[in-house]
């Protein structure tokens, strides 16, 4: 699980989130209010909504107004989460199951803690199978 989350909010700009990607090497954020989690966005729903000029020297005026688009109108509101005892199993039940490309890890209180993405699982077999050639 990666954590600390970064989370931005509902009225963020696709502006800022361009630039949190830019800026991290994450795929994903999520979108919360008052601490809640409310949606996620990839960095592909992210390119999906920007014009490919966008902050580019041959931007125009369209291209402009993409990046002041908010999170509300890019997120995914389908949330498929997991809870902080949920075993590696149910991630990749659940990752099997709905096709997500995340999983939002929400504590006893429904807040975000974390995030598993099919990379954290690729990485987790990886250095398992690592250690078992090892031994």
């Amino acid at each position: 699980m990666s954590h600390p989350v970064t989370t931005i909010g509902l009225d963020d700009s696709l502006k800022l989130i361009k630039e949190i990607f830019e800026q991290n090497n994450f795929h994903h954020l999520l979108v919360a209010e008052a601490n809640i989690l409310r949606g996620v966005i990839s960095d592909r729903d992210l390119l999906k909504a920007l014009s490919p000029n966008a902050g580019r020297p041959a931007e125009t005026a369209k291209d402009a107004a993409s990046l002041n688009k908010k999170a509300h109108q890019i997120m995914s509101r389908k949330l498929i989460t997991l809870q902080t005892d949920d075993g590696i199993y149910t991630a990749i039940s659940h990752f099997n199951q709905y096709g997500v490309s995340c999983l939002p890890v929400l504590n006893q209180h429904q807040r975000p803690v974390g995030i598993i993405s099919w990379r954290d699982i690729m990485k987790l077999i990886e250095d398992t199978q690592k250690k078992l050639h090892e031994s």
